[in-house]
C-alpha cells in the first residue's frame, strides 16, 4: 500500500539578496511561511531496484533531476534500505512558481518513504540531505514561520503565528530563479559603474538598470537591514505578551478569527520587500499589474514569491480574500484564496 501525504507550499516574507559566494550561491535573508496550498504525494517500496517517478505533468522531470529521486537515492543510500521505491506526484501547484513545489514534494517523499519502510532517519541527518539537494528543502523540515539565512538552507523556526486570510495568484508564467539572480547581479553591477563614471554600462540589460531608481545600499548592509528588522519584530513579539495584548507597533494582537491584526502582518510592516521584485517586474509587467490589483483589493500586504511567478496577498479577512480572487479569476488570471498554515497545523495535516 502506498503511504500518502501532503507537500504544502510556502511564500517569502521578504527575500533579500547578498553577495555571491565562494560557492557559487548568493547569501540571503528571508522569512518563510508555509501555506494550505499543496500537492499530493504517494510513496511505496516494491520488489526491484531503482527509482520510479509518475506524474501526468509533462513539465515534471522523471529522471534523477526530480528533487524526490534525488532525495529518496540518498535517503535510501542512508538506511541502507533495498527496493524499488515509486513516487507518484499529483501536482496542484505550479512548476517554477515560487512557491516551493519541487522541494515541499520532495521533502514529502522523504517522510512518506520513511512510513513506508517503516524506518527514521536522526533530523540533523534529514535536515543534512535536504539542504544537499536544495536550498528551499529543509524550510519543510520545520514548517509554519521559518527564518533562512546561508543561501536559504539554514533555517531557524521562528514563534508560531496565527492563521491569515491570503490570495495566491498564479499568472501563466514561468520564471527561472538563474535568470532572476543573473538579472540582479547585471543590475547590482550596472548600478555600481553607474556610480562610478556617471554611465550605465553597456552590457547591463536595460530592464535591469530601469528597475532600480535609487542606488541600492551595499550588500552587508541591506543583509544587515533585513536582520535588524527581524530582531526587532521579534522583540515586539515577546514583549507584547507583558503588555495585555499590544504590540510595541501600537498593533493589537489578534485573539479572533478573520482579523488583520496578528503579528504576521506585524511583520510584513516592518517594510521587508522581495529584491526579486526589482528585476522580475521589468521583465513581466503583468505580474507587477496583480500585485496591484491584490493592494486595490484591500491586500494588506502583497509581494512576489521567491522568484515568482507566484503573486499572493494577505488579507483581513476570509471573504475579503476570496473576493479578491473571485476578481481575478473573473480577469483570466488562476487565483486561490487559502490561509497561512502554522507549524502544528503543518505537521499535523501532513499526514491527516
Amino acid at each position: 500500500m502506498p503511504v500518502t501525504v501532503r507537500s504544502f507550499a510556502k511564500i517569502n516574507l521578504g527575500l533579500r539578496i547578498g553577495p555571491l559566494r565562494a560557492d557559487g550561491f548568493h547569501e540571503l535573508r528571508t522569512v518563510y511561511q508555509t501555506i494550505a496550498l499543496h500537492d499530493i504525494i504517494r510513496v511505496q517500496v516494491v520488489r526491484g531496484t531503482g527509482i520510479e517517478i509518475r506524474c501526468e505533468d509533462p513539465r515534471v522531470p522523471k529522471d534523477e533531476s526530480n528533487t524526490c529521486y534525488r532525495i529518496v537515492e540518498r535517503v535510501m543510500g542512508a538506511l541502507k534500505a533495498r527496493g524499488r521505491v515509486v513516487i507518484e506526484i499529483e501536482k496542484r501547484l505550479p512548476v517554477q512558481g515560487g512557491l516551493g513545489g519541487a522541494s515541499g514534494n520532495a521533502v514529502a517523499a522523504l517522510l512518506a518513504l520513511e512510513r513506508a519502510l517503516k524506518k527514521q532517519l536522526p533530523g540533523p541527518e534529514k535536515l543534512r540531505i535536504a539542504a544537499e539537494v536544495g536550498s528551499d528543502l529543509p524550510l519543510f523540515m520545520v514548517g509554519g514561520t521559518v527564518l533562512g539565512v546561508g543561501h536559504g538552507e539554514e533555517v531557524y523556526p521562528l514563534p508560531d503565528l496565527g492563521v491569515v486570510p491570503c490570495v495566491v495568484a498564479i499568472p501563466e508564467i514561468g520564471v527561472s530563479t538563474p535568470k532572476a539572480f543573473a538579472d540582479w547581479d547585471a543590475m547590482v553591477a550596472g548600478t555600481a559603474e553607474l556610480c562610478s563614471t556617471g554611465q550605465p554600462g553597456a552590457a547591463v540589460p536595460t530592464q535591469a538598470t530601469q528597475a532600480s531608481k535609487l542606488t541600492p545600499a551595499a550588500p552587508s548592509d541591506r543583509m544587515a537591514e533585513f536582520g535588524r528588522a527581524v530582531s526587532a519584530w521579534l522583540s515586539n513579539q515577546s514583549q507584547s505578551k507583558s503588555k495585555r495584548g499590544k504590540a510595541l507597533s501600537g498593533v493589537p494582537v489578534s485573539r479572533g478569527r478573520g482579523r488583520a491584526e496578528t503579528p504576521l502582518l506585524d511583520l510584513v510592516r516592518t517594510g521587508i520587500e522581495n529584491d526579486f521584485e526589482q528585476v522580475v517586474f521589468p521583465q513581466y509587467p503583468e505580474l507587477r499589474e496583480v500585485k496591484r490589483v491584490l493592494e486595490r483589493a484591500g491586500a494588506l500586504y502583497a509581494s512576489l514569491s521567491g522568484s515568482g511567478s507566484a503573486i499572493y496577498g494577505l488579507f483581513a479577512s476570509r471573504a475579503a480574500a476570496e473576493k479578491s480572487a473571485a476578481g481575478l479569476r473573473r480577469d483570466g488570471i488562476p487565483a486561490t484564496a487559502t490561509t497561512t498554515l502554522t507549524r502544528s497545523r503543518y505537521w499535523k495535516k501532513i499526514f491527516d
